[in-house]
């Protein structure tokens, strides 16, 4: 952890930095074996530092729970899961009877004069009421029981699309938590860095001024400490950055996140096969499963098209009553009136001629069946390439975080070898310093070769479909409590 952000670590690691800061400001100022005693406290204090759990720290799937409540992708994807579930009762509702009433209430008032001689004048006055109630039930219409079908494809598609945002969902954040922790432990780095080449100046300047050697090695070691220096800003905006595109996932700045335990462990992927994940990816990536749907959608799309040369029948029916009230005027006074009509039978519609409007649709139908085709095959290839790139990953990351393991020992070795070196003389502080500088360097190297290599496991099971919240869980089990 950084030294400048004692807070994260509790009022132990608090105490911890300011005796840290004390010690490092007693190795420039003291000489010879008063500046090795502080700088091997140093160190001491330096690992118990870094051992130290961070306090209120939020682990991965608390992240992750955060990211499915306020993630506005996911959130997209769930509004458009809803919406095409009414996909399916609205084309049902075209195969079932529509029936429709239409009312009316009016007072007429005409006047007319016929122009005779003597000219005759009428003037009416009277109410009107009626009203109709009209039904139809579809017989057959071939377009609409098509459209049922693909209502249903539809919504089975909605499923998969909706899993597919959830699976990235977990890719999403295991791959921004993973490039946070990954940006502190460089700013660690970094850190560590700093510190031996500021070892490194002071030494430089101390020699120049007892003429034991020239200003030009002063001016190496002064280019040297500025290069880290915009190096360690470089590396901190990184961080900054990292946390953004976490924030912008869960909606919030996120809480200091639990690191992982040094106890990495690897397994090969279950089976150990290639082709026999590849078969899987092939016919069970929802990427591939949703370029399916599509291709049979297009497909019934080309049968709907085609059935606008179809007839369609109907049976209909409809009842209608009116009143006609008593008629008043200048000349002649009428009784009121009232009707009734009720109608049933069928309706046959045949199309017969509609100016090329069918043929266009069906040749578009055509065009865009053979695009599904082309992308359900591009999907498959895409889950192929996806399977063996994550295959090989798994495989290659573990053996990687195997060698970086031995790396960290023989680095810890050999830090161990001058830090005794340095007690008897044999070494300097530069020489610990470096070795120290190793150990976080492969140290460095085993957490992204391990971040990798579990970012693969998660990315192997994508490509099959498998990827579930537990396989996070399983993740987060490694994290350090």
């Amino acid at each position: 952890m950084t030294v400048d952000e004692p807070a994260r670590r509790g009022p132990i690691g608090t105490h911890l930095c300011r005796f840290a800061s004390r010690l490092a400001a007693r190795i420039v100022a003291s000489p010879g074996p008063a500046r090795a005693g502080a700088f091997r406290k140093l160190l001491a204090v330096a690992f118990c530092y870094a051992a130290l759990p961070v306090a209120h720290a939020a682990d991965l799937m608390q992240i992750y729970r955060a990211a499915q409540e306020n993630d506005p992708v996911l959130a997209s994807a769930r509004a458009n899961w809803q919406a095409t579930q009414e996909l399916l009762p609205q084309a049902r509702a075209n195969l079932l009877p529509f029936v429709s009433g239409v009312a009316n209430a009016n007072r007429a008032n005409t006047y007319s004069n016929l122009h005779t001689d003597p000219s005759v004048e009428t003037h009416e006055n009277y109410p009107a009421i009626n009203y109709t109630i009209s039904a139809s039930q579809p017989l057959y219409r071939k377009q609409n029981l098509v459209a049922l079908e693909q209502a249903r494809s539809q919504v089975g598609q909605a499923d998969f699309v909706l899993g597919s945002t959830q699976q990235d969902l977990v890719i999403r954040v295991a791959q921004a938590y993973f490039d946070v922790l990954l940006a502190r432990f460089t700013i660690e780095l970094t850190v560590s860095q700093k510190a031996a080449v500021s070892e490194q100046l002071a030494q430089a300047k101390r020699n120049f001024e007892v003429g034991v050697a020239t200003i030009t090695d002063t001016n190496e070691a002064q280019a040297k400490y500025d290069q880290v220096i915009a190096q360690e800003i470089a590396v901190r905006n990184d961080y900054d950055n990292k946390v953004a595109a976490l924030r912008a996932i869960i909606g919030r700045v996120p809480d200091e996140l639990r690191g992982f335990n040094r106890r990495f462990t690897t397994t090969t992927p279950v089976p150990d096969v290639l082709d026999a994940w590849i078969s899987r990816a092939i016919t069970d990536n929802l990427a591939v499963r949703i370029a399916q749907s599509n291709f049979e959608i297009a497909q019934l799309d080309v049968e709907r098209a085609r059935a606008g040369h179809y007839p369609t029948l109907d049976l209909v029916a409809s009842f209608g009553q009116g009143y006609t009230g008593a008629t008043t005027g200048s000349i002649q006074t009428a009784n009121a009136l009232s009707t009734r009509s009720a109608v049933i039978g069928v309706q046959l519609a045949v199309p017969l001629y509609q100016g090329g409007a069918v043929e266009s649709r069906v040749r578009q139908a055509i065009a865009v069946q053979e695009r599904a085709r082309q992308d359900l095959e591009t999907n498959r290839r895409n889950a192929q390439l996806q399977a063996q790139t994550s295959f090989s990953g798994v495989n290659n990351g573990a053996a990687q975080v195997r060698a970086f393991e031995q790396a960290v020992r023989s680095a810890q070795v050999s830090y161990e070898s001058n830090r005794l070196g340095m007690e008897v003389g044999v070494r300097t502080n530069l020489d610990v310093l470096t070795t120290q500088q190793l150990v976080y360097q492969t140290q460095h190297d085993l957490a992204q070769a391990y971040y990798s290599y579990l970012l693969s496991q998660l990315r192997l099971k994508q490509a099959v479909g498998t990827l579930t919240d537990a396989d996070l869980e399983e993740i987060n089990r490694e994290l350090s409590g």
